[in-house]
């Protein structure tokens, strides 16, 4: 209607601005709709904050996250990180934790194997147990510890003076526990095998139990069992692990909560290291705290802090072939089931 109005000579210079006005139309158009779509990218990108991932708090996932914890008392680390309540507070609104209490490694490890915890710490031997026998485990970090925080000792009074007077005598400690591996290879270098001695495997309070009772010859045992042992019972120290053993601990976790919940792995992890941290600056603080859980002076408790390092380290190269002669010395003397290849199940992401 509009173009019988007008004069012929007038109708391509309309047609002409029509089309561009089209054009104009066109662009912002498709303008506002890519400016749309880059806003929907970085929403939901999991780099929306620069190039710093999502922090467990900012994850609306993480919110009903679980995270079951296995703790010694005797473990500073874990058991200070429960009674500070750090991790609670670094865990996304919503998410829980839960502490189970075991007396030693291997029992920890198999309730991992069963489901039942997420993260836990324990030395070097049980984790090669628990490997052998099929539990779903990743090696997430290590604690370098000390060789002298370990130690197999005799009565103040007994007759047996070296290693190599155990010959036949009853040696009590924890099966497939890091003292387990000092024992071996302290009868290695003394020239004795293994089945020379007559192995009592038993838990730490009940080894004491059978110390005093003059029902084993031998303790070996870690710290802080070894130097409350040594405070109230003179006992004499035959070795610790200078020389012997690397005595490093491990951080441990179930290969499903490695695979589905990595940012809570990472914040245990960060927490664990400022709880670490502490730990190595303040050793008179630790044996205050850990007195009154442990039944221990803190006197004495200061003497095994101060004795032992602390760190939150990834596992490297040298510290996976460590972990590995452990291992091949337990296979090879018939204490562990089948081989095992440790970088197997170390976790790659730290």
């Amino acid at each position: 209607m509009l173009t019988k109005l007008l004069p012929v000579r007038y109708l391509g210079i309309f047609s002409s601005l029509l089309q561009r006005l089209s054009r104009v139309r066109r662009f912002v158009l498709f303008l506002t709709l890519g400016l749309s779509l880059s806003l929907a990218v970085f929403v939901f990108s999991p780099t929306n904050t620069g190039n710093a991932p999502l922090t467990l708090a900012q994850n609306p996932a993480s919110q009903d996250v679980v995270v079951r914890i296995g703790y010694q008392k005797a473990a500073t680390i874990l058991n200070a990180m429960k009674a500070k309540k750090d991790l609670e507070k670094a865990l996304a609104a919503g998410a829980k934790v839960t502490w189970t209490e075991f007396p030693a490694g291997p029992p920890m490890l198999e309730a991992m194997n069963a489901g039942s915890i997420d993260f836990g710490y324990t030395g070097e031997s049980p984790p090669i147990f628990a490997q052998a026998a099929g539990t779903p485990l990743v090696y997430v970090a290590y604690d370098p510890w000390s060789p002298k925080a370990e130690a197999i000792v005799v009565r103040k009074n007994s007759p047996i003076k070296t290693v190599a007077d155990l010959k036949g005598k009853r040696v009590a400690f924890a099966k497939g526990s890091n003292t387990n591996y000092l024992v071996v290879k302290a009868l290695e270098k003394a020239g004795l095998k293994y089945s020379d001695i007559k192995p009592a495997f038993l838990t730490p309070p009940d080894a004491r139990a059978a110390f005093e009772g003059n029902n084993v010859e031998a303790w070996a045992i870690w710290d802080p069992y070894l130097v409350a042992a040594q405070a109230a019972t003179g006992a004499r120290t035959l070795t610790d692990g200078t020389g012997l053993v690397s005595n490093r601990g491990y951080y441990l976790a179930a290969k499903s909560f490695v695979q589905k919940q990595p940012l809570a792995l990472k914040t245990v992890l960060a927490q664990v290291k400022k709880i670490s941290d502490w730990a190595q600056k303040n050793p008179t603080d630790v044996a205050k705290f850990l007195s009154p859980e442990l039944g221990i002076d803190a006197v004495v408790l200061e003497v095994a802090e101060k004795r032992r390092k602390y760190g939150v380290l990834p596992i490297t190269k040298e510290v996976i072939a460590g972990q590995q002669q452990v291992a091949d010395v337990f296979y090879k003397i018939k204490l562990l089931p089948k081989q095992v290849v440790v970088k197997d199940i170390v976790w790659q992401g730290s």
